[in-house]
């Protein structure tokens, strides 16, 4: 039996007493070797690594994760992200060198890498080991202190992340502070040098109001509806098996996960076809046989899962028809892996994220059409097209906006530690993974150094001489 920590009820005063105590390490931190920085990563994924099964039990117990999409979604990214700072960090921390411009002659210049000093982390429910520690790992290569606050809404797995940070990091250094919302809002009083928040574009407006207080810099990592086109060309059978396990992996429960499908009039229903056969492969026929699944995760509480039922009713109440699935066990916090047609342009199911297993289904003919409606809203966190057709995959590429994409695939942005991850506008601010990471948890610093004395005797006080002037107003055209 899993036993959950208990909540501690956290005075404002503790949490300035640690973010306090942190100010002096964030000093020290400045000068920390790369080899210093190395040590805190590699000792960290190994702790990640070392509670693989506490991390199974713990998902389970929130929310019936399967360990497989622990490993895949959880622990691998934390290993790939912490790999990667082992390998490049001393590499990301050297200065870069600048060529001199010709108003620069005779200095020399490079950017520093500098850590934002003091910061604070607010992880999700839906990946919490990924979405917290990832962040860290960025944090710490780039030589910061930290305090984390992850979610109340995966108790077990919160529990666990405590521990593993009590156990690497001394609390001057990491810190983590558990419990309910307003844990996190008194933490966004203190003046942070930098918040990095993974949640919903709703909530994502407090914490950059909030940052704003203080001009503390911010990375908003959102989320928004990721849409997905499969066109006439798209082999129909990966486009069914690839996009069924970004949707309903996590039960719906993933920010860049396919909201809604537009799929061309020609192949929808063979496609829809292909989505039910591998689902019934994946999952089961039966309602019950899908609730009793091992590899179905379900929703996260009672609330989320009535509030993912109210956009299925609403959607059923304006016409929509169930192409699969359908069922709900409200007890047991389940949603079956949904595919909805006919849905009413008004449906809140349109507008809202999902967030949950329901996957309308939108017919199309012409992709200008499809083009226009994408545009027609916020700018998505990803974007996916399944395509043999480059005119198509460039005209959607080049046509849109969105934080991130995939051509005949899906998630694979977030999993690959070379690209940015982030978002735009309404789906976030700055980028994640790598050394995108690194530079989001770093100030880069230009500095100028003067390597001939006449480079600095030209700029003194007083009348700027006329021969100067001269070369000034020559030089208005070429520099």
């Amino acid at each position: 039996m899993t036993v959950v920590a208990p909540k501690p009820v956290l005075a404002l005063t503790r949490m300035q007493e640690v973010f306090e105590h942190q100010a002096a390490t964030a000093l020290r931190l400045r000068s920390s070797t790369a080899d210093e920085r190395i040590a805190k990563v590699r000792k960290l994924r190994d702790a990640v690594i070392a509670h693989t099964e506490d991390w199974y039990r713990a998902a389970y117990a929130d929310f019936k994760k399967p360990p497989g999409e622990v490993d895949l979604g959880e622990i691998l990214p934390i290993c790939v992200e912490a790999n990667d700072a082992i390998s490049h960090i001393k590499k990301w921390m050297k200065p870069k060198r600048v060529w001199p411009t010709l108003l620069t002659g005779g200095t020399r210049s490079y950017v520093q890498y500098m850590p934002r000093g003091r910061c604070l982390i607010i992880g999700p429910f839906n990946y919490p080991i990924n979405l917290t520690l990832g962040p860290l790992v960025s944090a710490i290569a780039a030589g910061n202190t930290a305090i984390l606050k992850p979610s109340e809404l995966t108790p077990n797995m919160s529990a666990l992340i405590a521990k593993v940070v009590r156990e690497v990091f001394p609390e001057d250094e990491v810190a983590i502070f558990e419990g309910e919302a307003e844990v996190a809002q008194a933490l966004q009083e203190l003046p942070f040098d930098h918040i990095f928040f993974t949640g919903s574009p709703a909530i994502g407006k407090y914490v950059m109001a909030a940052a704003a207080k203080n001009l503390a810099s911010v990375t908003l990592e959102l989320g928004g509806k990721s849409p997905t086109i499969v066109d006439a060309s798209a082999n129909l059978k990966l486009a069914a098996s690839n996009i069924m396990w970004a949707k309903f992996a996590n039960s719906g429960q993933t920010c860049i996960a396919p909201d809604y499908v537009y799929v061309h009039e020609s192949v929808k229903d063979r496609w829809v076809e292909c989505c039910r056969a591998e689902l019934q492969r994946a999952y089961g026929v039966t309602l019950a046989e899908q609730q009793g699944s091992p590899h179905l995760a379900h929703m996260v509480n009672a609330r989320h899962t009535a509030r993912v039922k109210a956009l299925l009713d609403d959607a059923n109440a304006g016409g929509a028809q169930t192409l699969v699935g359908g069922g709900v066990v409200a007890d047991a916090c389940f949603i079956q892996p949904t595919l909805l047609d006919r849905i009413a342009a008004d449906a809140r199911i349109m507008d809202e994220e999902i967030f949950g297993p329901l996957l309308p289904v939108i017919g199309y003919s012409q992709i200008d059409e499809v083009i226009t409606s994408i545009n027609a809203g916020p700018k998505p966190l990803a974007l996916y097209i399944y395509s043999q057709t480059d005119a198509n995959i460039d005209k959607v590429l080049t046509q849109t906006a969105s934080g991130g994409a995939c051509v005949n695939h899906s998630l694979m942005q977030f999993l690959h530690g070379n690209l940015p991850f982030g978002g735009v506008n309404n789906s976030g601010i700055g980028n994640a993974h790598g050394h995108y990471g690194f530079k989001t948890f770093s100030h880069e610093r230009g500095v100028v150094r003067t390597q001939f004395s006449l480079a600095a005797t030209l700029f003194k006080a007083g009348e700027v001489p006329p021969m100067i002037r001269k070369l000034i107003k020559s030089a208005f055209r070429i520099l």
